[in-house]
């Protein structure tokens, strides 16, 4: 199929022409909104990323244009308005799981480098400071982690977890029982917060999940919580976590995700004036680590999004059944 691929990275364009044997490519590096749709007149598909604004405006233009289907080379589809793909007659497919090690193991990374501030030694030792001042940590085992949604990248962390002999307490409307045999133990919401000294968000983003994380919750955890996010940027209400991290409530912040990040993630702007000052707050705090939305981005997962991504083309062009198709019942 003649397919627009918008949000275009190098490595974007390696993977799909080493990859793909069947579909015709044009890469856009710009990002899809409804000002950028209309590059996308004469190709019957659209290859989406996270980030791309898929709202009703942009839908209609794509429509206008010619496009049958959208392949979301992503899990999350919170930034697609599916009523209006349905009402376009758009079919959304997405990638549902690429490779949940990676994203799992990044969140334990970031646990790990906040932990023990191996971010700022590896700065000092560069520059020839040896001292160990201010650079102590703590011992994972015996920790209680609380994971928030326990799916696929939600119990490879718990695994993980579990082989730092910490104590797992999970949350999810759906409790795996592989889970609790291995010895997670689900725990309602309220009193999750309320016990874990480390807790990981793994859900996705709904409108009942977001700001699952805000100022109701806070006050509900630990003093002195690690908080790790890797999975969507608004499940956390920026603003009242940094009035948490203010005022001491919470003790560590680990994000690879952000509210807002579609405005900054995935662009060099080393040498810009950055104009979002919640961000430029958060970077502030010694104890808060950003990473830019690159959980997902190891060469498994490359692969495998990419081919999920060419399938899920080909089964639309042949008219096979579609089994990553996104719909208003998911």
């Amino acid at each position: 199929m003649k397919t627009a691929l918008f949000s275009s990275k190098s490595y974007d364009e390696a993977y799909f022409n080493r990859l793909n044997k069947t579909h015709q490519f044009t890469f856009f590096e710009t990002q899809l909104n409804s000002l950028t749709a209309y590059l996308a007149n004469g190709f019957e598909a659209v290859c989406a990323f996270v980030n791309d604004k898929l709202d009703a405006l942009t839908l209609h233009v794509l429509h206008q244009n010619g496009v049958k289907v959208i392949v979301l080379r992503c899990a999350g589809f919170n930034n697609v308005d599916l009523e209006a793909a349905q009402k376009q007659g758009i079919k959304i497919l997405r990638v549902p799981a690429y490779s949940p090690n990676a994203v799992a193991e990044h969140a334990v990374s970031l646990i790990l480098t906040l932990n023990r501030k191996t971010h700022k030694a590896y700065n000092r030792v560069r520059e020839g400071n040896f001292s160990l001042e201010r650079l102590i940590g703590f011992n994972l085992q015996g920790k209680t982690v609380g994971v928030i949604g326990t799916g696929k990248i939600g119990a490879v962390f718990c695994r993980i977890m579990l082989g730092f002999e910490c104590k797992v307490v999970g949350y999810d409307i759906h409790e795996s029982e592989e889970l609790k045999q291995k010895g997670v133990i689900y725990k309602p919401l309220d009193e999750l917060l309320a016990v874990a000294d480390i807790i990981s968000l793994h859900c996705p983003l709904l409108p009942s999940t977001k700001h699952l994380i805000g100022r109701e919750a806070i006050a509900k955890m630990k003093t002195g919580v690690m908080l790790i996010n890797t999975s969507r940027g608004a499940l956390i209400d920026t603003k009242a976590a940094i009035d948490g991290l203010k005022k001491g409530e919470i003790g560590y912040l680990g994000v690879d995700v952000y509210e807002q990040e579609e405005n900054l993630f995935f662009k060099d702007l080393s040498e810009s004036v950055i104009q979002d000052d919640i961000i430029m707050r958060l970077l502030s705090f010694p104890n808060v680590l950003i990473s830019a939305h690159q959980a997902f981005f190891t060469t498994e997962a490359l692969e495998e999004i990419t081919l999920s991504t060419l399938q899920n083309l080909t089964d639309f062009e042949q008219n096979q059944v579609l089994k990553n198709e996104v719909s208003l019942m998911i």
